[in-house]
């Protein structure tokens, strides 16, 4: 810069003319240029750095706080069919993060939650999404942990926080709808957000949308379809799978701006979501995998991807896809026959959030599937409505919240009984309370072992989802036992604590993979074609 500065100075006059004040001057200019550029390019906008300086905005938040400050009603109830209102709030300012957390009887509030934002008075909202999706919690009942930049979910899924930077000129409105058709008791949040003096005119605004197609129709998955100004951030990806085999041999696809051929092309699902191989479930900062169940009909995936280090800008209009292609296996053939194809489109049940940022904030008008087509046909039963029996036959506590068990005792199990209509393929789960007092049990069905003992001790009390494997199960009763582990300690126990060895079913669920569309479609017409 100070060369360039001088070298000018020298063609613009001639040599003998040359002021050397004025020359003096252009090489102090220079210097003054070019400590500006290295002292404005230090990181004072983000991350520790930022906290050197004085802040220019005023701190806000909107919550479920009590009104009165000195009660403990922390949470807010939202009856079935009921909108609440999180946050509405006039401008300029910016949502820098928010929390929430919720109890509710509806095992899949994940979906029949709904988050709606609107910006600036817009008659339809920017983000239209159920709330789980949001939060990089898929199909509905999925609970896991995930850190990553823009999104932290502890509490075994439960405590969900999202970072997403969300500016407004004008107005900000958030409101939750609860369309499932049972009350949610507490939906506990808040938002802690910046009071501004102004914001850029171009400020681009957040948006997230969700889409699903159960099952998956021919040709590629659009993840969004928009047109206007903005950069595209992140993805988060859901599959239900309906075919044995390796789903994700599918490549992600970026049209940018009207073009024809994408710019960006990928080499397949895991790659695109920085995995290799296939998957495997972790969490980073820019992508994880915070659950993957197999390659069994049944078995579920949920991934996500942020753009934040790699933000995809359009100028015109942006169209994301991606293929669902994969594998099928011949579940009954022998080595020789096993892979009945390796490239294959695959009718999975898919569902996507994409999110992305745009100027100015567009409206979402398409409508979403009622939530009862948004999961899966669940059916899910409470053990106090089934025959049950326990040895020792002591303390059974029935109630809303399923069978609570506590034999104080070594030797000990607790069975139920439930009634099949039809045969069928049967993923079979359970909602337990994992805590202090709890023991260490061995499921089975119809006296079969399902896997490993399972270990319901914690040094906390919380409820979790319990995987019982797919089953091949006839029509009639079926018994679901759960022994009690006397030569296994739980790593979690504690010297002190009572030794109850309890056991809690909270609900059995059943899910028949006959029932849900596509199931084995591809597989049924290859065995046909051989």
């Amino acid at each position: 810069m100070l060369f360039l500065c001088i070298m000018r100075a020298k063609l613009s006059t001639k040599q003998e003319d040359i002021d050397m004040g004025l020359l003096r001057h252009l090489v102090l200019a220079a210097l003054l240029a070019s400590w500006c550029v290295v002292v404005g390019a230090q990181p004072y906008h983000g991350g520790l750095d930022a906290l050197t300086r004085q802040q220019d905005f005023e701190a806000r938040r909107e919550s479920s706080s009590a009104p009165d400050i000195t009660a403990n009603g922390d949470a807010r109830s939202i009856d079935a069919g009921e909108t609440l209102v999180l946050a509405d709030i006039d401008g300029p300012g910016c949502i820098v993060q928010f929390w929430h957390t919720v109890a509710a009887y509806d095992l899949f509030y994940g979906r029949s939650l709904l988050l709606r934002i609107y910006y600036d008075g817009n008659e339809h909202p920017s983000v239209l999404t159920p709330i789980g999706d949001f939060c990089g919690q898929g199909h509905g009942d999925m609970h896991r942990n995930i850190t990553s930049e823009p999104l932290v979910v502890t509490g075994h899924g439960r405590s969900r926080t999202t970072f997403w930077r969300m500016p407004f000129h004008k107005h900000f409105k958030m409101t939750v709808t609860n369309e499932g058709d049972k009350d949610v008791d507490s939906f506990y949040y808040h938002l802690n957000w910046r009071k501004l003096d102004a914001l850029p005119e171009d400020t681009a605004y957040f948006h997230a949308q969700y889409r699903q197609e159960f099952p998956a129709k021919p040709g590629n998955y659009t993840f969004l379809e928009t047109k206007g100004c903005g950069h595209y951030v992140g993805t988060v990806y859901s599959a239900h799978q309906m075919e044995m085999g390796w789903f994700g041999e599918g490549d992600d696809f970026f049209y940018i701006d009207g073009a024809e051929m994408p710019q960006l092309r990928g080499t397949g699902t895991e790659e695109y979501f920085l995995d290799a191989w296939g998957f495997r479930e972790y969490a980073s900062p820019y992508a994880g995998v915070p659950m993957y169940e197999g390659v069994l009909p049944g078995d579920r995936v949920c991934v996500y991807r942020w753009h934040i280090k790699d933000p995809i800008p359009f100028r015109k209009s942006l169209k994301v896809e991606i293929e669902h292609k994969g594998s099928v296996f011949n579940e009954k053939g022998s080595l020789a026959n096993f892979e009945l194809g390796g490239f294959i489109e695959r009718p999975d049940w898919l569902s996507s959030v994409a999110f992305w940022y745009q100027y100015p904030p567009v409206g979402l008008a398409e409508p979403l599937p009622p939530p009862h087509e948004r999961i899966a046909p669940y059916r899910v039963l409470n053990p106090t409505g089934l025959a049950y029996r326990c040895e020792p036959p002591i303390l059974v506590m029935p109630s809303e919240l399923g069978l609570t068990y506590v034999p104080s005792s070594p030797r000990a199990s607790l069975e139920v009984d439930f009634e099949l209509k039809k045969p069928g393929r049967y993923v079979v789960s359970a909602v337990c309370m994992f805590g202090l007092v709890a023991g260490v049990y061995q499921p089975l069905l119809d006296g079969e072992r399902i896997g490993e003992p399972i270990d319901f001790v914690i040094n906390n009390y919380s409820p979790g989802f319990v995987s019982l494997d797919t089953h091949d199960l006839e029509a009639g009763r079926h018994t679901l036992r759960f022994e009690k582990v006397s030569n296994i300690v739980s790593s979690e126990s504690r010297k002190l604590a009572p030794n109850f060895q309890a056991f809690h079913l909270v609900r059995l669920i059943l899910l028949r993979l006959e029932d849900m569309a596509g199931y084995h479609e591809v597989y049924d017409t290859l065995l046909k074609g051989e």
